[in-house]
């Protein structure tokens, strides 16, 4: 090959493909860094099962050659923080090396990412004291971060439409530029090409006349559902506060947790979360109902994937009292920022003909919704 990149493309080959593509890859020709993440990705990827089927080796020899501890410390070094994020989800999810939220040392050097954030909270139970207060580090920080972000989409949210009337108050963000251009184009000079602004518009913002309303987050805990129960205390502690809103978040699976008192502390929650065992959505959502003062102002969000462990009967009567009496209902089988659900369709379809809204949704279009019903 003439292309002066060829041996950086055949390196970038020989790390993607592993040690079966020696022969035509170059083998030899691996530098100390790049030899470095070699047995790194080996450290990892020669677990794969399929892998090793396929290979007369039983699976590589870079599990034995790194610890956890010198594996973090290599990836870190090695690769960019989004390859470094994609190695530790797939050591947690794909390989379920625990030991990577579980061990102190580990802890006291990884830095804190969402996938290290669902490991905990699926091994917190393992963890003894003192590694559950080393691990709470992640939560904070990662919940930190997705409340930072999804503040910024609620305040935008709940911050009033720009009217059409004029005002007088001259700030950047209401700058009415059609106006301002349309009334303007006497001053333009075509020999500068360019237009002279003798009198800017601005829009008004109006504040929106906030009834009070509520907002019941009735979330499943079961495993599959880890993605939607992290952005649901999220978007919960987000919501909480607003003027016009009063939030409530419910946990459960066979038994109902309200975590209402706890809503503005999106870490205190997810480290009283349980996740596993059976699901009665039927009976979470007549808890919900319960906490209702006055239906017509009402949002009921149902997070689950409406794998009803018992007769579906009562849970699809219960959504049709609530929608009977005026109450939005939402059946979300995802609320998390892929928005990509796997749920009962046959179950959710039965909840849609009785005039609940089924669908997905990232938390910034819950709040979107939220906001939109609370300003009608």
């Amino acid at each position: 090959m003439t292309d002066p990149r060829a041996p950086e493309v055949l390196t970038r080959w020989r790390l993607v493909l592993g040690d079966a593509a020696g022969a035509c890859c170059g083998p030899d020709g691996l530098g100390a860094e790049a030899g470095a993440r070699d047995a790194a990705l080996e450290w990892l990827y020669g677990r794969d099962e399929e892998r090793q089927r396929r290979d007369e080796r039983t699976g590589g020899g870079g599990a034995s050659v790194l610890s956890t501890v010198d594996w973090v410390n290599e990836v870190s070094r090695l690769f960019p923080r989004e390859t470094v994020e994609r190695l530790h989800r797939d050591a947690v999810e794909r390989y379920r090396i625990d030991d990577l939220v579980t061990d102190p040392q580990v802890l006291e050097r990884i830095e804190p990412n969402p996938a290290l954030l669902r490991a905990v909270l699926q091994t917190m139970h393992l963890m003894n004291p003192d590694v559950l207060a080393m691990a709470r580090r992640i939560v904070e920080k990662v919940v930190r971060q997705l409340v930072e972000k999804l503040a910024t989409e609620v305040r935008t949210a709940f911050s009033g439409a720009r009217a059409r009337r004029p005002s007088r108050f001259k700030q950047a963000r209401n700058f009415d530029l059609k106006r301002t251009v349309k009334d303007n184009l006497g001053h333009y000079r075509p020999s500068e090409r360019r237009l002279y602004i003798e009198t800017p518009h601005f829009f008004s913002r109006t504040r929106r006349h906030l009834d009070r309303w509520q907002v019941i987050l009735l979330v499943d805990q079961s495993g599959s559902m880890l993605p939607s129960v992290i952005h649901s205390a999220v978007t919960a502690a987000c919501l909480w506060g607003l003027p016009g809103v009063r939030t409530h978040l419910v946990a459960f699976d066979t038994a109902v947790v309200d975590l209402s008192e706890e809503v503005d502390d999106p870490v205190e929650v997810l480290m009283k979360v349980q996740l596993g065992g059976g699901t009665d959505i039927a009976r979470a959502v007549s808890y919900g109902a319960g906490l209702i003062d006055a239906p017509r102002r009402a949002i009921v969000a149902v997070i689950s994937d409406f794998y009803e462990g018992g007769s579906v009967g009562p849970l699809v009567s219960a959504v049709a009292g609530l929608v009977e009496q005026g109450s939005k209902v939402l059946c979300l089988a995802a609320l998390d920022e892929s928005a990509a659900p796997d749920f009962d369709r046959d179950t959710a379809q039965r909840l849609a003909d009785v005039g609940a809204f089924v669908g997905a949704m990232t938390p910034g279009e819950l709040a979107g919704f939220v906001a939109e019903a609370v300003a009608g």
